[in-house]
C-alpha cells in the first residue's frame, strides 16, 4: 500500500490487523484532537471561539479529566461557562431571552460537541480514502480482506456509504469482504458467548476447566456491538 499523507491513518488503522479497523482509526483521531485541544491550540482565539460555543459531550469531557491537564480544561471551561451566561440567559444584553428560548438553546448545546465534531469530520475524510483506496490499490485490498473483524457499526458504515465513483465490480467486493469478515466474527463471538455460559455448568467447573477464548466474551461482545475497540487494545 503506497502511503501519503491521506493514506496514513487508514494505514494505522488496517496493519495491526487486531480489532475493527475503524474503531482504531477513531480512537487515533479522538486522542489526537484531544491532545491538540488540551495543548497551545486551548489558547488559539479562533479555536477558543468554538470550543466556547460548542462545549463538549460527556464521553469528552471525561476522556479531557484522564488527559492530567486539569488547568487547560478549568480555563476552557471558565471561558466556556462565560458564553452560557450570555447566550442562554442573555446576561449582559438589553433583551433577555424568553424561558422558552432560553431552554431550546440549552437543549441545543447537550447536542454539540468541539472533538465530536473535529472526529466526524476526520472519519468522513478516512472513510473516502478507504474506497479510493480499495478501488485502486490491490495491495489495500489484500489488507482489507485480512482483518479480524469489523464492529457492527462501522459495518453498516462501510456498505452503507459507498460513493458514486467506485468502480461497481470493486464496490461489490469490498461489501462482500466486509460481510464475510463481520459475520465470521460474529459467529466466534457466538461460540465464546456459548463457551463462557457452559463453563458455569457444575459439570465443566473443575481445576482442569477449559475456559478458552471465552473469558473476555462478554466484553468483547459489547464493544462489536457498540463500535468500540475491545478493552486490550489501548492507543498510545
Amino acid at each position: 500500500m503506497r502511503e501519503d499523507i491521506c493514506t496514513i491513518p487508514v494505514s494505522e488503522g488496517f496493519e495491526p490487523l487486531d480489532g475493527c479497523p475503524l474503531c482504531r482509526m477513531r480512537a487515533i483521531a479522538q486522542k489526537r484532537v484531544i491532545d491538540f485541544i488540551m495543548g497551545a491550540a486551548m489558547m488559539e482565539p479562533d479555536i477558543r471561539i468554538r470550543t466556547n460555543e460548542m462545549g463538549f459531550c460527556k464521553e469528552h469531557y471525561g476522556e479531557m479529566c484522564k488527559s492530567g491537564n486539569r488547568l487547560s480544561l478549568a480555563l476552557m471551561l471558565d471561558s466556556h461557562i462565560l458564553e452560557l451566561q450570555k447566550d442562554i440567559f442573555g446576561e449582559g444584553k438589553f433583551f433577555k431571552p424568553s424561558s422558552k428560548k432560553s431552554a431550546y438553546k440549552a437543549v441545543r448545546m447537550e447536542h454539540t460537541c468541539f472533538v465530536c465534531d473535529k472526529m466526524n469530520f476526520g472519519m468522513e475524510h478516512m472513510l473516502d480514502t478507504i474506497y479510493r483506496t480499495y478501488d485502486k490499490d490491490k495491495s489495500f485490498r489484500q489488507l482489507f480482506k485480512q482483518q479480524t473483524e469489523f464492529c457492527l457499526p462501522h459495518y453498516s458504515m462501510l456498505v452503507s456509504n459507498i460513493p458514486d465513483y467506485m468502480n461497481k465490480d470493486k464496490a461489490k467486493e469490498l461489501c462482500e469482504d466486509a460481510r464475510k469478515i463481520t459475520f465470521d466474527y460474529l459467529k466466534e463471538l457466538g461460540t465464546d458467548v456459548r463457551h463462557f455460559c457452559d463453563m458455569f455448568d457444575y459439570r465443566n467447573n473443575g481445576e482442569d476447566a477449559d475456559w478458552g477464548n471465552s473469558k473476555d466474551a462478554i466484553e468483547r461482545s459489547i464493544a462489536f456491538l457498540d463500535g468500540e475497540l475491545p478493552p486490550h487494545i489501548k492507543i498510545k
